[in-house]
């Protein structure tokens, strides 16, 4: 066989791989958006075409609720973590401590990406439990959902904006000081604008994520603090209706909105 040969083999086989790839990806989601225009009030046999279920969507009172609940939780979430996380990676890139600590540092940081979870889930519902003794302040409910997706959205941010500190290094921080630049000038005229965009690139992540977890909402929320995927999970368990596919997805369809605006922020 020829090399001219394998090499036109070898694209016909990334193509189809890549398109097998995209088909699993997508299919399921296209189907979701596709029966939501069912005109069929349950089940998913086909009866024609028909937007009222988005319509239906602002009438329920349910879902706005929830929606509610889902967007105060990720815009507060999202603004506490993006300014710790922004404060941990700049103390981790520009203030270096021992050469033991450093790796310690890093698997705290990094933990909460890695760990599954119904672990982190669970770890917060003994940490709560333990809170209440001191407080009442940790009953389940919208603060206790807040402090939850917190402690895993600070380790995206960090991530983030570390990633940008290193590839900009410390020479235009020390060419501001050599200008008599304070510290406090130097990062206000000089740090803080080039890892804006690192920082607002991180946020929308966290923010993203926040819109899309269900297991540590579900462990931490309260009786009235339902967000849009705890209902979708018990509306679910009731039976499959259009409007739900229609939430769904509306879900997807913000969630790649912040995923693209994200990784535009990155470049």
């Amino acid at each position: 066989m020829s090399a001219r040969r394998q090499l036109h083999l070898t694209r016909v086989a990334g193509h189809t791989l890549t398109a097998l790839a995209y088909a699993i990806l997508w299919l399921p989601l296209v189907a979701v958006a596709v029966y939501s225009f069912n005109s069929a009030k349950v089940g998913l046999e086909w009866e024609g075409f028909s937007a009222r279920w988005y319509a239906s969507l602002f009438h329920n009172e349910g879902i706005r609720n929830a929606a509610l609940n889902t967007f105060i939780l990720a815009g507060t979430s999202t603004a506490i973590a993006s300014a710790l996380g922004t404060a941990l990676a700049i103390a981790l890139v520009r203030y270096p401590q021992p050469r033991w600590l450093r790796p310690i540092l890093d698997v705290v940081v990094d933990l909460p990406i890695v760990t599954p979870d119904i672990v982190f889930a669970a770890a917060l519902v003994i940490a709560f439990r333990f809170a209440r003794t001191l407080s009442d302040v940790f009953q389940p409910g919208l603060l206790t959902m807040v402090l939850g997706h917190v402690t895993f959205q600070i380790s995206f941010v960090a991530l983030v904006v570390r990633s940008r500190l290193v590839v900009l290094g410390e020479t235009l921080s020390e060419a501001a000081h050599d200008l008599n630049a304070t510290p406090r000038q130097a990062f206000r005229r000089v740090t803080l604008p080039l890892i804006t965009p690192a920082i607002a690139a991180g946020a929308v992540l966290a923010f993203t994520l926040s819109l899309d977890d269900f297991v540590i909402s579900f462990f931490t929320a309260g009786p009235k603090s339902d967000t849009l995927p705890i209902y979708i999970y018990s509306s679910m368990r009731r039976g499959l209706s259009p409007e739900i596919h229609a939430l769904s997805t509306l879900i997807v369809v913000v969630t790649a909105l912040l995923v693209l605006g994200s990784d535009r922020g990155k470049r």
